[in-house]
């Protein structure tokens, strides 16, 4: 709720003992009008999740305070450089965000609020095209995109410093009445401590997020005779309860080994508030299958029962799925053993069919893991496709159904999308669509010959 204490000095307080006349009942209406507008716009903006959510509504509850069609907002990093991000438009598209980032950030529609606050907080030209004090840059911009005016103001704490500086353009030369401005700077003091906890919030995600991308590799081996591609869309941390792996290992007999899995958080009925523990542990649990693979790797069977009485002893909180595969490029041989996951889809010139290993529990669940692996001969032009669970969650309403759906999917594919790997891996993940996911999205495409 917005503090209506400011508005009541400015407004009511010095109206009382005055006889109700026609001025004043117009006067209390005006504030009601103005407060209940105020509190509609900051119950919007506290609703919005996420830094995105958060900086459109800044933004358009900001053009409606002010009568304005158009703005733009850009936010400060946290950090020793405070470098600017991206900034994000109202009525703007991305080609106009452009242009008006070629105006130097000091002498733009921010001047003065970045490094330090403008004169009573906020900065307003009335005329881009005649006021002096424009910069011939930021004149020829506001020429080219149509702007005839701008009123901008910051959002800053006592405790974090300048946040953000948010600009608003009129089409026309003019400037907002001293109503609309006092709305507008009483809406950034309210969106101000919220903006700050979402930055907050967003530098945390992006540094874990970055460190999860790092703990996978940043490149697959070249083995002649094989073509290799992966995919990973990492969850949300704050709705995923896990963390996926790929990864492919060149073996020193000149096999290859491939996998995917996953691992879950802590224990059965994980919480989101466990990825990042999981995220850890998946680290350390792609390293360990990495050096199994290295000693045994032409046995399937035995990395997986190596990795389970790893995590029973240094993991006992949590259980993994995985699929090991070992691959002979020389004679396409290929032998892999599942714990728990989603049996690999072989991707031929007839269609697609699952690669069916035995039904077995996940690492980590029982007394001892055990499963018998399966070998098969791949032809030429084949591709064998690894994939976690989570992309089949999200292509049906079970996870059959979204097997069954993936494995459609990949049969349906045009022949030139099956001939590339990396191309058949984004077509599988174009299936899914752009909604809020728990799980996260791992592929990993071996093609032959």
């Amino acid at each position: 709720m917005t503090d209506v204490q400011p508005l009541l000095s400015e407004t009511v307080l010095p109206c009382l003992g005055e006889e109700p006349s026609a001025d004043l009942q117009d006067r209390l209406a005006g504030w009601l009008s103005d407060f209940t507008s105020l509190q509609e716009h900051t119950e919007l903006l506290a609703r919005a999740h996420g830094l995105d959510e958060t900086l459109d509504a800044v933004l358009d509850s900001g053009a409606a305070l002010l009568g304005a069609r158009r703005g733009v907002i850009v936010t400060f990093r946290p950090g020793p450089a405070r470098t600017l991000g991206r900034p994000v438009g109202l009525g703007l598209d991305r080609s106009m965000l452009g242009v008006l980032e070629t105006v130097p950030a000091e002498h733009g529609p921010f001047a003065g609020l970045l490094s330090h606050p403008a004169e009573n907080g906020r900065l307003l030209i009335d005329d881009l095209a005649g006021d002096p004090s424009v910069g011939p840059r930021f004149r020829e911009v506001a020429g080219q995109l149509g702007l005839g005016a701008c009123y901008a103001l910051p959002l800053a704490t006592d405790r974090d410093g300048a946040l953000a500086a948010a600009a608003w353009f009129y089409d026309e030369p003019g400037r907002p009445d001293e109503r609309r401005q006092n709305l507008a700077r009483r809406f950034c003091e309210f969106a101000a401590p919220l903006l700050a906890r979402q930055l907050e919030a967003d530098t945390a995600v992006r540094s874990t997020e970055a460190l999860r991308r790092g703990l996978l590799p940043d490149h697959l081996p070249a083995v002649d005779g094989l073509r290799l591609a992966a995919r990973c869309r990492p969850a949300a941390l704050e709705r995923s309860a896990g963390s996926d792996w790929y990864d492919a290992v060149a073996l020193p007999d000149g096999t290859l080994g491939v996998t995917v899995g996953s691992v879950l958080g802590d224990g059965p009925g994980a919480h989101p508030g466990s990825a990042p523990g999981a995220a850890a542990a998946m680290g350390r649990v792609r390293a360990a299958l990495r050096a199994y693979a290295v000693l045994e790797g032409e046995d399937p069977v035995s990395v997986l029962g190596d990795l389970e009485l790893l995590l029973k002893t240094t993991e006992p909180t949590r259980s993994a799925t995985a699929v090991y595969a070992c691959v002979s490029p020389e004679d396409r041989q290929v032998s892999l053993a599942g714990a728990g996951h989603c049996p690999p889809v072989l991707v031929n010139r007839y269609g697609a069919d699952f690669v069916e290993t035995s039904l077995s529990a996940p690492l980590g669940m029982l007394s001892c893991w055990e499963a018998p692996g399966v070998d098969f001969t791949a032809e030429p032009g084949d591709v064998l496709v690894l994939y976690t669970e989570g992309l089949a969650r999200c292509l049906g309403p079970t996870l059959h159904a979204g097997q069954a759906a993936l494995r459609r999917a990949a049969a349906d594919a045009p022949r030139d999308v099956r001939l590339d790997p990396g191309a058949l891996c984004d077509h599988l993940l174009a299936q899914v669509g752009d909604g809020p996911r728990r799980d996260d999205l791992v592929l990993l495409a071996v093609r032959f010959g």
